[in-house]
Formats: C-alpha cells, sequence, structure tokens
C-alpha cells in the first residue's frame, strides 16, 4: 500500500479482514476504507496503484460500492477519468448499509419464511413443531423489521439521543437490564 501512513495502512488491512468477516470482499471493504479516508475523489487507477490491486478487481469493487450507495461517482474538472468517493456522513452510511443487508438478506428471507409457513399448513407438508419453529422465526423477523422501519423514520438525532440513553432507556420501560 503505497502512498499511505502506517495508521491508514492499518485501518484499511482491518476494514478489509472486517468485510470477510460480514460477507463482504476482502478488496471491496479495502477500497471502501481508502476511499473513506481519502480528503479527495480518486480515480480508479490511484486507488488500484495505492492498494496494490488488478484495476479490473477495482472496476468491480467500485461498482459493488456504488451498487451498495455508499461510494459515488465525482467529476473533476480537467480530468476525464471518473473519480470515486464515499459516503463521509458515518451515521447517514450506516443506515444506507442497514437498509441494504435488509432488501438483501431479511427481506428475502421473511418471504421464504411465509411462503413455508403457507405450504406447512397442508396436510402432512410439515410436523406441527417444523411449523411452530418457522412461525417463531416469522414473528422475531416481523417484529425486528418492524422495530428497524420505526428507527429508520426518526432522524439521526433522535436515534443517537435513544442510543445514549443506555441503562435509562430499562428504567423508562420499567425493566432491569440484562446482567
Amino acid at each position: 500500500m503505497t502512498n499511505l501512513s502506517p495508521i491508514a495502512q492499518k485501518f484499511i488491512l482491518h476494514w478489509g479482514e472486517m468485510g470477510t468477516r460480514w460477507g463482504i470482499n476482502r478488496t471491496v471493504a479495502q477500497v471502501h476504507a481508502l476511499l473513506f479516508l481519502s480528503e479527495k475523489p480518486l480515480p480508479a487507477d490511484e486507488i488500484a496503484q495505492t492498494l496494490g490491486v488488478a484495476r479490473s478487481n477495482i472496476s468491480t469493487s467500485l461498482h459493488e460500492l456504488q451498487n451498495w450507495d455508499i461510494v459515488r461517482v465525482v467529476h473533476v474538472i480537467g480530468d476525464r477519468r471518473d473519480h470515486f468517493e464515499s459516503m463521509k456522513d458515518v451515521f447517514a452510511m450506516f443506515r444506507v448499509i442497514a437498509r441494504e443487508r435488509k432488501k438483501r438478506e431479511i427481506e428475502p428471507t421473511l418471504r421464504v419464511l411465509r411462503d413455508c409457513i403457507a405450504e406447512s399448513s397442508k396436510p402432512k407438508a410439515a410436523a406441527p413443531y417444523t411449523r411452530e419453529r418457522l412461525a417463531d422465526l416469522v414473528n422475531f423477523f416481523e417484529i425486528t423489521t418492524n422495530a428497524y422501519d420505526q428507527m429508520e423514520k426518526l432522524p439521526t438525532s433522535a436515534v443517537l439521543k435513544l442510543a445514549k440513553l443506555g441503562d435509562k432507556a430499562f428504567k423508562l420501560l420499567g425493566i432491569a437490564p440484562a446482567a
């Protein structure tokens, strides 16, 4: 990784590792980390050179990040190349990521679960225990999806206030926090 401070290198490498744990390609996560830390939009060839990654891999990574709506193309006066920048607002970025993960992971799972429950109501299609387990999962996903949808409607400032309440939120609800 050329032209990067040791701190930037450390963060980019770590973000790449974390990306693999989150189901994201390592290079995609590293490109995102580089763009997030960059003060100015970067062209793809500079990203490739900085990270020491093939230009084709960078193009694929940039396309994926644009599909997630966390990186966008920026045009720089006097330069015909496309430049790229990451969202800088951390809270907005994580809202976008959460929205995308919900759309890509939770919603398809919920559809399949509902289909399974509908099919399981046919005679001898599934054991009562299986239907019960599936119903519990649907209930869980519906409750959490509803809670997410409510949080999504709140401005970031309100979400931060709720998060900062900590144990006070439990007291307001009249319940003891888990130990």
